[in-house]
C-alpha cells in the first residue's frame, strides 16, 4: 500500500518519528516529508541520510498555514509531534493543550482538507485514566480523532485512526539514557519508586504498530500493542548488571504527575476490543446523543474485567529486561563508547 505514496511525518526529527522514517525508507514509498520545528535536527538528518526521497519542512503543528503548505500531494500522515515530558506539561499545561490538542486538530483538519488517505495519530498509555496534563491532552486528542471519524460522511476517503503506546525504550527523554549517563558519570541511579511498573517496547515494536495501523485501520480505530512490563527497580538493576556497575540506587520519590503503573486499555475498552494476536483494536464508540437508552442497557461483563495495565501484564525478570536492553542499538553503542 506504500508504493508510490507520499508520507508526511510530523515531529519527524524526534526519536519516534525518526524511527518511522527509517523504516519507511526501505519501502517503495515515493517521498517522505519530515515536518518539525527543529532546523538543526533537520539539517543533521539531511546530511546523514543524503537521500532525495526525504524532504524537510520547517513548521509547527500549531500553525495551520505551515501544515497546509506541507500537505500538498500527501497520501499518508503519521502525527508524532507532541509535548511529551510529564513535568514540563504539568508546569505549562496550556502549552500541552496548544500542541497536543489544538495542534492535533490542525493536522486532522489539514489531512481532511487535502484528501489524505490515512492519518495515524500517536497516543500514549498516559492518556488512559490520566492524572497529568500530558496524559489529559493526549486523551482529548484521542477523543478529537474519534469524534471526527464518527461524523465522517461516507464520501470522505480519509481514514482517521490512532496508536497507543507504552514506554518506548531509549527514546528521547526516557529513563534508560538517564540511568546510563548516571552510571558513566559515577553518580547514583535516581529511582522514583522501585515498585513502579512500566510497559517496555522497542522502537521497532512501536514502528511495527504504526505499519499495522496504516494497513489495517478502519475509521476511528485505536490500536494497542500487547507489551511486557518491568518494575523501575528491576530496570535499574538490569542496567547496572549490563554495565558492571556498583553504583548505588537512590530512591527520590514519585515526580509530578506520575502513576504507580500505566494502563493501555480500560476495562470498558477491553470489553469491546478486538483481540488481534499481538494487538488490540479499540473500535470507536458509535453511540449517538440519544443518551436515554444507555441508562437502561448496561454491560454485565464490565464488572468482571480488569484493565490491561503494567501491573497485570507479563512481568519481565531482571534477566529478561537485560535481554531486551541488549538488543537495543543505543545500549550496544554505549557499551563500546
Amino acid at each position: 500500500m506504500f508504493a508510490g505514496k507520499v508520507l508526511l511525518i510530523t515531529g519527524g526529527t524526534g526519536s519516534f518519528g525518526n524511527a518511522v522514517l527509517r523504516r519507511f525508507l526501505d519501502t517503495e514509498v515515493k517521498e517522505i516529508r519530515v515536518f518539525s520545528r527543529d532546523e538543526k535536527k533537520q539539517e543533521d538528518m539531511r546530511i546523514e541520510l543524503n537521500n532525495p526521497k526525504v524532504k524537510f519542512y520547517i513548521g509547527d503543528v500549531r500553525n495551520c498555514e505551515s501544515l497546509n503548505f506541507a500537505m500538498n500531494g500527501v497520501d499518508l500522515i503519521f502525527h508524532a509531534a507532541a509535548l511529551k515530558q510529564v513535568p514540563s506539561c504539568e508546569f505549562y499545561p496550556m502549552e500541552a493543550v496548544r500542541t497536543n490538542i489544538l495542534g492535533a486538530e490542525n493536522v486532522l483538519n489539514a489531512g481532511l482538507a487535502h484528501g489524505v488517505e490515512r492519518v495515524i495519530v500517536l497516543s500514549t498509555d498516559k492518556a488512559v485514566y490520566p492524572i497529568n496534563a500530558m496524559g489529559m491532552s493526549k486523551a482529548l486528542m484521542e477523543k478529537l480523532m474519534v469524534a471526527k471519524a464518527r461524523t465522517m460522511d461516507s464520501n470522505r476517503k480519509t481514514v482517521l485512526c490512532g496508536t497507543r503506546y507504552g514506554n518506548v525504550m531509549a527514546s528521547r527523554g526516557s529513563v534508560i539514557p538517564l540511568f546510563v549517563k548516571q552510571i558513566k558519570e559515577g553518580r547514583p541511579l535516581t529511582v522514583t519508586d522501585p515498585n513502579m511498573t512500566r510497559f517496555l517496547m522497542s522502537l521497532d515494536d512501536a514502528v511495527d504498530l504504526v505499519t499495522y495501523a496504516f494497513q489495517n485501520g478502519n475509521q476511528g480505530d485505536i490500536f494497542v500493542q500487547k507489551a511486557p512490563a518491568s518494575t523501575i527497580g528491576d530496570l535499574a538493576g538490569a542496567i547496572k548488571e549490563i554495565f558492571n556497575s556498583t553504583t548505588e540506587i537512590k530512591i527520590i520519590g514519585t515526580r509530578h504527575g506520575e502513576k504507580l503503573y500505566e494502563t493501555l486499555l480500560t476495562r470498558e475498552e477491553l470489553a469491546k476490543a478486538e483481540d488481534l494476536a499481538g494487538y488490540y483494536r479499540i473500535v470507536p464508540d458509535d453511540r449517538d446523543l440519544n443518551y436515554n437508552k444507555y441508562f437502561t442497557e448496561g454491560a454485565r461483563q464490565l464488572s468482571l474485567l480488569e484493565d490491561y495495565n503494567s501491573h497485570n501484564t507479563q512481568r519481565l525478570t531482571v534477566q529478561e529486561v537485560k535481554d531486551k536492553l541488549l538488543k537495543l542499538d543505543y545500549i550496544q553503542q554505549e557499551l563500546v563508547s
